[in-house]
């Protein structure tokens, strides 16, 4: 069982810090635990409990109402809700699944989402700022490896899905180079960008995680794409900058396009060919110029 700090549960519920140390004298729902220090903490199940009262909430739902609900009566609110649509609720709702490793859950809330709203926006608005929080509870240590796994392997097969069913583009369209360096295996966000480029209608040639940054210059020298894009998720600070600048030694005069932390950009930033992008609206945009 995990333990969460008040501060953990702030950034994952949204619920500030006095509002939950007010429901914890007041209502029965919230116990949280307490270390031989008399510090707080809560459990995996309190989170959960959390997020769906943050949810309820935001739903109008006063506390005092939601103190007297069982847990089927909120589950069967929260559900009936998301049929409206609402970003925030669907990721929390996200979480919850995620957690509990519920593959029917997770995706009839995906598909629900897609229906209703198109795949580029499930993209930018509901799965990046899941992966978000997913990136919060893995920096806490707070999602197991296997959890992590199960739910990125349901994304990446909702993207392959999804990719493949988009027409090829024409022949004369712009290309772009996609790629994670060594070390780089988690790719469901160069997925999202595969997908937003090729939706757009580039030409995407992606090599996918794990690749040697010599082998760069060969295939930009054959395909002559207008773009490089690479993300880095886990990289060391100090390492970043140099990767960079070794990927821009390599690709001659074609731009970088990255995401992930830009901090450690010292040699490079002077670049006029480096982009960082913070948010796959920054790529759209990158795109449609």
């Amino acid at each position: 069982m995990s333990r969460y700090t008040m501060a953990q549960i702030v950034t994952l519920t949204g619920v500030k810090a006095h509002t939950l140390r007010k429901w914890e004298t007041r209502y029965n729902f919230l116990d949280p635990e307490r270390t031989d220090t008399n510090i707080r903490y809560y459990s995996d199940l309190q989170l959960k409990k959390l997020l769906n009262i943050s949810v309820l909430t935001r739903k109008g739902y006063r506390i005092s109402k939601i103190d007297k609900m069982s847990d089927d009566e909120i589950y069967k609110i929260i559900s009936d809700s998301l049929e409206e649509g609402d970003y925030e609720d669907e990721i929390s709702a996200l979480v919850i699944s995620m957690l509990d490793m519920d593959e029917v859950r997770f995706n009839e809330l995906l598909r629900t989402h897609i229906v209703k709203n198109g795949l580029l926006a499930t993209i930018t608005e509901l799965v990046y700022p899941f992966l978000n929080k997913v990136g919060v509870l893995w920096g806490m240590n707070k999602v197991m490896p296997a959890q992590e796994h199960f739910i990125s392997n349901l994304i990446k097969k909702k993207m392959f899905a999804s990719i493949d069913l988009l027409p090829y583009p024409h022949k004369d369209s712009p290309s772009i180079l996609m790629f994670l360096v060594e070390g780089e295996h988690h790719e469901i966000g160069l997925l999202l960008a595969y997908y937003i480029a090729r939706e757009m209608g580039w030409k995407v040639y992606y090599l996918g995680q794990n690749v040697p940054i010599d082998n760069i210059k060969q295939v930009v020298e054959e395909i002559k794409p207008e773009y490089l894009l690479t993300m880095f998720v886990t990289p060391a600070e100090d390492t970043i900058n140099t990767t960079i600048a070794t990927i821009l030694n390599q690709a001659e005069d074609v731009p970088l396009l990255f995401s992930g932390n830009p901090i450690g950009l010292e040699k490079v930033e002077g670049d006029s060919r480096i982009f960082h992008l913070s948010h796959p609206k920054d790529l759209i945009s990158c795109l449609k110029k």
